[in-house]
C-alpha cells in the first residue's frame, strides 16, 4: 500500500492503519491531502471484508490542525471559493466512505485536533486520546463556517446548545472535557498513546466486523427515524446477520461455552 505523501495507508492481518501525513504543517488539509484521503479511503473500500478495523492517526505532535489556513492565505481571495469547494469535493466523500465502512474505525489523538480534524474524531467510532489533546471548531475564528461532517456529528454526540457554544465561541476542549461530552472514548497518559490504540483495534479486529457495522449504522440512524421505521431496520438487520459466518460462529460458540473465533469465518 502507500508508504509515502500526505496520506500513508497499510493493511496488515486485518488491521488498515491510515495516518495522516504532513507533520511539518500539523496535518493540516490542503487539496493534495484531500484527494489522497479519498484515494487512501476508496482503496480500504475496495479490499471489502479483508479490513476488519481501521486505525486512524496523525503524524508527528498534532493528530490534525484542520484546514491549512495558510495555504487558504496565499490564494487569490477571488479563487478561494472555488478551492474550498475543491477540497470538500473530496473531503466528504472520504469521510462517507470511512463512516460506511462495517470495519469500526478508532481514531488515536495527540496534540490537537481542530476544524476538519475535529470532523474526522467526530467521524471515527472509538477515539483514544492523550491527555494533553486539544478539541477545537476553530471554523469561525477564520470567518468560514463548518465542513468535513463536524456540524453532522458535533449535535448528535454534544447536544444542540453545546454544539452552538463550541462553534460559536471556538472554545477549545480538554481531553478531559472532551472525555466527559463523549467526543472522546479514552484518555490515556501522553507516552501510552500507541499501546492502548494498537490493543483497541486488535480487540475490534477480533471480532464480528460485519456485526459491528450494522449495529453502529442503526445506532446512528436512531435520532432520524421513527420506532415503526427504526424496529424495520432492526429486523432487516438482525435477519442479515444471522445470515453471516459470524453469526453461526458465535451462536455456536456461545451453545459450546467456548470463545468465538471470528477471524477464521
Amino acid at each position: 500500500m502507500t508508504d509515502s505523501g500526505p496520506v500513508r495507508l497499510a493493511v496488515d492481518s486485518g488491521i488498515a492503519r491510515l495516518e495522516l501525513n504532513r507533520p511539518d504543517a500539523a496535518n493540516t488539509i490542503d487539496l493534495d491531502m484531500a484527494v489522497a484521503l479519498e484515494g487512501a479511503v476508496a482503496a480500504l473500500v475496495a479490499q471489502g471484508d479483508a479490513v476488519r478495523a481501521v486505525l486512524l492517526t496523525g503524524a508527528g505532535a498534532r493528530f490534525c490542525g484542520g484546514g491549512d489556513v495558510g495555504a487558504f492565505a496565499r490564494q487569490d481571495p477571488a479563487a478561494l471559493p472555488d478551492l474550498l469547494a475543491d477540497i470538500t469535493a473530496h473531503l466528504h466523500p472520504a469521510v462517507e466512505q470511512l463512516v460506511g465502512l462495517d470495519a469500526p474505525v478508532v481514531a488515536a489523538v495527540q496534540g490537537s485536533a481542530a476544524g476538519a480534524g475535529l470532523g474526522l474524531v467526530l467521524a471515527a467510532d472509538l477515539v483514544v486520546a492523550t491527555r494533553s489533546a486539544k478539541f477545537v471548531m476553530a471554523y469561525t475564528g477564520i470567518g468560514l463556517s463548518p465542513d468535513g461532517s463536524s456540524s453532522w456529528f458535533l449535535p448528535r454526540i454534544v447536544g444542540l446548545r453545546r454544539a452552538v457554544e463550541l462553534t460559536l465561541t471556538n472554545r477549545v476542549l480538554t481531553a478531559n472535557e472532551a472525555l466527559e461530552w463523549g467526543i472522546v472514548t479514552t484518555v490515556v497518559d501522553d507516552g501510552e498513546l500507541a499501546g492502548a490504540a494498537d490493543a483497541l483495534v486488535a480487540r475490534l479486529a477480533a471480532g464480528p466486523t460485519r456485526a459491528y457495522g450494522r449495529a453502529v449504522r442503526l445506532l446512528r440512524a436512531a435520532g432520524d427515524a421513527s420506532l415503526a421505521d427504526h424496529l424495520e431496520a432492526e429486523r432487516r438487520e438482525l435477519a442479515a446477520s444471522g445470515a453471516t459466518v459470524d453469526g453461526a460462529e458465535g451462536i455456536a460458540a456461545f451453545a459450546a461455552k467456548r470463545p468465538p473465533d471470528f477471524t477464521g469465518t
